[in-house]
């Protein structure tokens, strides 16, 4: 039992994202924008989450609300695609 050793992970430091909205103010948050909002879709469909797209919590959820809206108009998918084999 002596020649056990413990397992320590290493941190991974990664450079701090940067809100794109914030950065940028020429970029407007519009529902009827869909290159814009593709960003913040994953492919499964899903609104990826503000640790993963770097936005700050004000356009977070600006950003959130612009995609359900388009979603209720059709102009996004709620879910990916469907393949028929």
């Amino acid at each position: 039992m002596a020649n056990e050793r413990k397992f320590v992970p290493r941190r991974r430091f990664t450079r701090r994202k940067v809100c794109r909205f914030c950065a940028d103010s020429s970029l407007k948050i519009d529902y009827k924008e869909v290159r814009n909002l593709r960003f913040f879709i994953s492919e499964r469909g899903k609104i990826v989450p503000r640790r993963i797209s770097g936005n700050c919590a004000i356009h977070q959820r600006k950003v959130t609300e612009a995609i359900k809206q388009a979603r209720n108009i059709a102009i996004l998918p709620f879910t990916s695609a469907h393949s028929l084999d």
